[in-house]
């Protein structure tokens, strides 16, 4: 059966893409993610968790997703594990592989581990692996190692090129939804130097899911499209989209790894993959917006089972409908239009599960859609195991319905990506009207704008984005425009029952109930607290899991989240390759040789080299069986009684360039420099050592001459400068 809508989407319908997934051949439409692909097709089993090897499917359509991750090769081409199907590219020629299962992806025998979940709670291990005697390193420590990781690591070189580029900008806008767009127009209408990355393939951000706003007289696509010509014809401005910036460092140099040809079913054979730019920035401008938070609700891990902002996505941009009957669960306005639109789009939406005592306005308009809307209710569990196929719900009575579905939508608000902003340096401020931290100011040259400091409306994302763009190409503090109505939200536990799994961390398989044996075992600190469940951990960063841990730890403690903190975010943003890191240097230029000009002559005279930083330096002349002390005792009276030659090529160098090059040398360095005429060399810094004459030139001290050297080899010393 085919979940693709008859029309709409920005999908190139004349472009038919071949690809396979575990040995199933399918095929999609160019700009399809391998994700949209594969839920157009009907498959939503897409992995299975880490540990308890449960079936999983989409959550997210972006680079937060927990489960999809899949090893992506061309036909006989090298393969790159662990990637994201929400953000692979679809090309012709794909194919994807399932990872952490055996033998397949139905039929998985690790799922055993699911049946024997209760004996492995979060921190088992701590307490399992200890004995007896030797067991650790014979036993335990190979186990695990055999089980640990998702993906199969690539076992040959790398054939791929990665180029590395230093840039400056005045201006660095990360993110080019609505705020980044505009403020990347504000500070290049100043005349600044502007660079503009986004993760994206094409940008827009949340506006190409949204085809019914409006902006200055146009659809948000066509403005997105005004927008980014007016840019690109601006010859101060560089556009990066397929660009992560993934980790801001000291003094507003930020990283980013730019995708040229993973998208490309024959990329040109002598061009690089990647390409890191190093980019240091005079301001920087985080438009990173927000990521819609799960629901935790008892079988709320099961195919299926997602985001709604991701169903509003792959129905706008990928013409891809998640199913055939839908039911929403919700506890944020958003929501509600997701609903509308798949109804619209000719989908069954059969209910919306309100948490929350009413849905205001929204409500009356899901109504009036021929949507039925149930307020106050909670969910006692889902049901299906390799795809949702029921979900039980609590009403305000008490009793329990039951509602046959092939896909629930869940949205419990959004959360501030606050990821690169912390990075920073920046400090962090609770807002409970969002319930979600906010930037509040940083050491660094950095500010926020749209939804990642909690500015929602569309409107009000625009006029901070301009504010903020205008403010940094500038110099000036700018007026930030307050944040607006959150539109509800939830955290912590949504479940109405205390039975069945509740999951935070969809790829740790974390529980609520494990985060509260961390409290009962004694765990207090936020921090310690991720360690023990892994809540939080490895790809995710908190993206999805952060303020759901957050809310039940507090809730746990009986404090207030700013009381329990806040965990660290650390980079990269996402997974970035290693091929992206390493560039040019690779093989021989991982750590490239460098020899002196006499190099060559003391190879054929038989030199012993020493590594000093990337040089090759003679270290001694062995003759015949000559140790390394007897060789330095004849080199060294060989130029006593004689004459020796030093190349001192591999010495250190430093340029001081300029018309005060003179003045600071000799405010920084005890020689003196103003007197040196032009052309004129002079050593720095002179030897701690005397200079020995031909009779060794220290008889007075107690040095005794020094017989000449016999022979007719030259030498070669070594000397310190």
């Amino acid at each position: 059966m085919s979940f693709r809508t008859a029309s709409g989407g920005r999908i190139d319908r004349s472009r038919v893409l071949r690809f396979s997934f575990d040995g199933r051949r399918m095929t999609g439409f160019e700009g399809d993610t391998l994700a949209s692909a594969l839920l157009a097709n009907g498959v939503h089993l897409m992995g299975r968790s880490f540990k308890y090897h449960r079936p999983r499917g989409l959550v997210a359509a972006g680079p937060e997703e927990p489960n999809a991750l899949m090893r992506i090769s061309r036909p006989g081409g090298p393969s790159t594990p662990n990637l994201r199907a929400s953000t692979v590219t679809l090309f012709d020629g794909l194919v994807a592989e399932s990872q952490n299962r055996f033998p397949s992806l139905r039929f998985d025998l690790g799922e055993v581990a699911d049946w024997m979940s209760a004996v492995l709670p979060a921190g088992f291990y701590y307490k399992t692996f200890k004995g007896p005697g030797s067991a650790w390193h014979r036993l335990w420590e190979p186990l695990i190692r055999r089980a640990a990781g998702l993906g199969r690591a690539p076992e040959g070189p790398d054939p791929d090129r990665y180029a590395h580029r230093f840039a400056h900008a005045d201006v660095l806008v990360v993110g080019a939804g609505a705020a980044g767009l505009a403020a990347a127009r504000a500070a290049a209408a100043t005349g600044a130097r502007v660079i503009l990355c986004d993760e994206q393939p094409e940008p827009g951000g949340g506006l190409l899911s949204d085809p019914a706003a409006e902006i200055e007289g146009m659809t948000a696509a066509d403005w997105v499209a005004a927008v980014l010509a007016g840019l690109a014809a601006n010859a101060r401005v560089t556009l990066l989209p397929r660009t992560t910036a993934f980790g801001h460092f000291p003094h507003n140099m930020l990283g980013l790894a730019q995708r040229l040809t993973d998208h490309l079913a024959s990329p040109p054979p002598d061009g690089p993959r990647e390409r890191l730019w190093m980019v240091r920035a005079k301001q920087v401008v985080f438009a990173a917006g927000a990521i819609e938070r799960p629901l935790v609700f008892a079988g709320n891990d099961r195919p299926g089972v997602m985001l709604a902002g991701a169903a509003g996505s792959l129905l706008h941009r990928h013409a891809v409908m998640v199913g055939s009957r839908i039911v929403v669960v919700t506890a944020h306005d958003a929501a509600y239009q997701v609903a509308l639109d798949l109804k619209a789009a000719g989908t069954d939406v059969s209910l919306i599960a309100e948490l929350r005592d009413s849905g205001g306005a929204w409500q009356s308009r899901a109504a009036a859609a021929g949507i039925t809307v149930s307020t106050g209710m909670r969910v006692a569990g889902t049901s299906g195991r390799l795809r949702v196929s029921g979900i039980a719900l609590l009403t305000r009575e008490g009793s329990t319905r039951r509602v046959a579905c092939d896909a629930v939508l869940m949205s419990g608000g959004f959360t501030p990506s606050v990821h690169l902003h912390s990075q920073a340096r920046g400090r962090l401020a609770f807002d409970p009207a969002l319930d979600a931290f906010v930037p509040d100011g940083s050491v660094e040259q950095v500010r926020s704008a749209g939804a990642c400091r909690g500015v929602y409306g569309l409107d009000d994302a625009l006029r901070d984005g301009a504010q903020a763009g205008e403010a940094a190409a500038r110099g000036q503090a700018g007026s930030p425009v307050p944040p607006g109505d959150a539109g509800g939200g939830m955290l912590g536990v949504a479940a109405g029952t205390p039975d069945g799994r509740r999951f935070v961390d969809f790829q740790n398989d974390v529980t609520d109930k494990d985060l509260v044996l961390a409290m009962r075992e004694g765990f207090r600190s936020i921090e310690h607290v991720k360690r023990y469940t892994t809540t939080g951990m490895a790809t995710d960063q908190g993206k999805l899991s952060n303020m759901n841990t957050l809310g039940i730890v507090a809730a746990g403690r009986g404090m207030d989240v700013p009381g329990v903190g806040l965990t660290t975010f650390r980079m990269p943003y996402t997974p970035t390759s290693f091929g992206a890191f390493a560039g040019y240097r690779r093989g021989a230029l991982f750590d490239p040789v460098r020899t002196p000009p006499t190099h060559g002559l003391a190879a054929a005279l038989g030199a012993v080299f020493e590594d000093v930083g990337p040089w090759k330096r003679a270290r001694y002349f062995p003759r015949r069986a000559e140790t390394m002390d007897q060789a330095v005792t004849r080199e060294c009276l060989a130029v006593r009684g004689g004459v020796g030659m030093f190349d001192a090529s591999t010495l250190g160098k430093v340029e001081v360039c300029g018309p005060d090059a003179a003045e600071f040398l000799e405010r920084m360095y005890v020689n003196p420099w103003k007197k040196l005429a032009p052309g004129r060399c002079r050593y720095g810094i002179s030897s701690p050592y005397p200079c020995l004459g031909r009779d060794g030139g220290s008889a007075a001290r107690g040095v005794p001459p020094i017989p000449a050297p016999s022979g007719d080899r030259p030498a070669f010393v070594e000397s310190t400068p």
